[in-house]
This record gives structure tokens, C-alpha cells and sequence, in this order.
């Protein structure tokens, strides 16, 4: 039997329960769980907010811990290994997605947590092929929202072929942005922060911005435009996407992996005419989680992050909610 902390339904605080996993697939892996981050991803899952929540629902895609047990056909994974699990537990290991090393985008990917008990728990289960080892060099404790919020950001670099000699903006520095900032720092790129709160600002710069740009003063956004390469939007809000477009150069693309609900409302000569491109992205393959890693220990990149232990889930969960997490929050036994 694993021990979990789980929503009974949409909203509730999360309860103790225990739940029989059955016996481990031969491509599977056991995970004892060390450490979890805590994601809006978690809250909206919790909350059913995306109508495909579960009850009693285990969250948590953000884990960190030591391999407990391997399935009879595992050979790259052995116990005692220290490893990452992300928001996808399988894929189809078949379809043109996988087949190409995209396995991000297989139709049929099984999340973490959905369908399936995720990591606010002693133990979790997953495919061996979404389980990545972490890196000689990196710290186990920060590591876990690197397997979400970190290769959200750090997939769209490689998909678009960033360069160091590009102007790159960051919209919304929080979970997501704070550590964008870093790894686009770490490019060589020029960096520019697009931020609401002035507080920020100067976290933002020891972050790795070479500028801020408050992004409720419209006369400063103006005045950047023309200016950026490729914009990355981290944010949930509907902003006014057209003044964010003229800041791009000619070629120049807005990019979101934060989810947006609300549709983009877009003037299409301001694509048109310069050539300009908006697209999206959500978490990468587990080869680019690992290219991910890597990437963060050469250049010592590590989340900002907030701890609690498991049993206080409940607490954490509600600082999250609050708004004054700074800037991840990760459970730890």
C-alpha cells in the first residue's frame, strides 16, 4: 500500500489516503519520493478547473527521488538511482511523435496526474522512458520544478533555435519566468523582463535580466518597439497581445507556454507585414529534459524555491494560491 495525500473532490483540502498500486509493470519504475514541487498545474487538477480531474485525486508532477524498484524490462534504470518525473508518467512509444524523439506531443501521453496517482506521496509509479536521472553535480532538493516549470521554458529555446545574439522578453516573472531568465541569460541572449511588479524588478535583474519593462505602463512597452527577436509569455492573463506584437522585430515571434484561457485577440497586418509569428509549446521529451539538466548544472541554474514538508501540503498549497510564493514551492520529507 503507497500513502498519498489526495483531493476527495473538486476544492477540498487534501486528506491522507492509501491505495494499492498492484504489481509493477515490466516497463515500470517505482519511485520512493523525496521531494515534489507544488505547480498551478497541481492547484487547476485539484480544483477540476480543467474537467478532467479524477477523485480522489494524488497530485504532484514535479518529483524528485530514488529509484525504489525497476520492471523485469527495464535496463538503463537500477535501484537507488536518483531521478526526476515530470507531467507525463507514459507515451505511446509509437505513433510519428514518438517515433521522431517528440514524445511531448504523442496524442495519447498519460499525464502524471491524470488518470493516475502522482507524487504528493510516498511512492510513485511511471513508464521508465519519462524517467529521467539527474545529473552528476545537481541538487536533488531544487531539482523538481526543473521537470516542469524549467523544461517549459527551456523547450521553446531549442525547438526555435535561440542564439546568443538574440533579444528575448520574458512576460510574467514567477514560476516559470524567474527561471526563463536564467536560462536565457545562460544563452548569451540579451534579456528584457516584462513585469507588473515593481518588487520584482531588481530580482529580476539578479535573475539574469539586462532589462525591465513594466508591463502595466503601456508608454513603455511602446517604446520598445521593434525590439525583440522572440518573446516568451509565462503569464494566465489576457493582456493586450497586439502592443506586445509590435515590440517584435520583422520575423520576430510571441511564444506562450503559460496558459492563456481567454482567445488571443490579434491583428493579423501586424503578422502579416513583418512576417511575424505567434505559437506554443507545452513541456518537451525526455531527451530534452535531460539536454535540460544538463544544461542547468554547467551553468549552476536552480529554481528559487520555498519548502515544506509533506504533511504540511495543505499550508503550502495555500501559499501558493496567495500569490507571495517566491518563486517555487517544493514538499520535502
Amino acid at each position: 500500500m503507497i500513502k498519498a495525500y489526495a483531493a476527495l473532490k473538486p476544492k477540498s483540502a487534501l486528506t491522507v489516503i492509501e491505495y494499492d498500486p498492484g504489481p509493477l509493470g515490466r516497463q515500470d519504475v517505482e519511485i520512493d519520493v523525496d521531494y515534489c514541487g507544488i505547480c498551478h498545474s497541481d492547484l487547476s487538477m485539484i480544483n477540476n478547473e480543467w474537467g478532467m480531474s479524477a477523485y480522489p485525486l494524488v497530485a504532484g508532477h514535479e518529483v524528485v527521488g530514488r529509484i525504489a524498484a525497476v520492471g523485469a524490462d527495464v535496463s538503463h534504470l537500477h535501484p537507488g538511482q536518483v531521478v526526476g518525473l515530470g507531467w507525463h508518467s507514459d507515451y505511446c512509444h509509437h505513433c510519428s511523435s514518438c517515433g521522431s524523439g517528440d514524445h511531448n506531443l504523442c496524442a495519447t501521453a498519460q499525464g502524471t496526474i491524470v488518470g493516475r496517482h502522482g507524487g504528493f506521496a510516498e511512492k510513485v509509479r511511471a513508464n521508465a522512458a519519462s524517467v529521467v536521472a539527474l545529473p552528476e553535480g545537481m541538487d536533488a532538493k531544487t531539482a523538481g520544478p526543473l521537470f516542469c516549470g524549467g523544461i517549459t521554458v527551456f523547450n521553446p529555446l531549442v525547438q526555435f533555435d535561440i542564439k546568443p545574439t538574440d533579444k528575448v522578453a520574458v512576460v510574467g516573472i514567477g514560476g516559470l519566468g524567474h527561471i526563463a531568465l536564467q536560462f536565457l541569460r545562460a544563452f548569451g541572449c540579451e534579456v528584457t523582463a516584462f513585469t507588473s511588479s515593481d518588487s520584482k524588478t531588481a530580482e529580476a535583474k539578479e535573475l539574469g535580466a539586462h532589462h525591465c519593462i513594466n508591463s502595466r505602463n503601456a508608454d513603455e512597452i511602446a517604446a520598445a518597439a521593434g525590439r525583440f527577436d522572440f518573446i516568451l509569455t509565462t503569464v494566465n492573463v489576457k493582456l493586450d497581445w497586439n502592443l506586445y506584437l509590435s515590440t517584435l522585430k520583422p520575423k520576430g515571434r510571441l511564444h506562450f507556454v503559460g496558459a492563456t484561457l481567454e482567445p488571443l485577440d490579434l491583428n493579423v497586418f501586424s503578422l502579416i507585414m513583418a512576417q511575424r509569428s505567434v505559437s506554443g509549446s507545452p513541456v518537451g521529451s525526455p531527451a530534452t529534459i535531460k539536454k535540460m539538466l544538463e544544461f542547468a548544472v554547467q551553468h549552476d541554474i536552480k529554481p528559487v524555491v520555498e519548502t515544506f514538508k509533506f504533511d504540511q501540503v495543505n499550508e503550502a498549497i495555500a501559499h501558493l494560491e496567495s500569490g507571495k510564493a517566491r518563486y517555487r514551492i517544493v514538499l520535502e520529507r
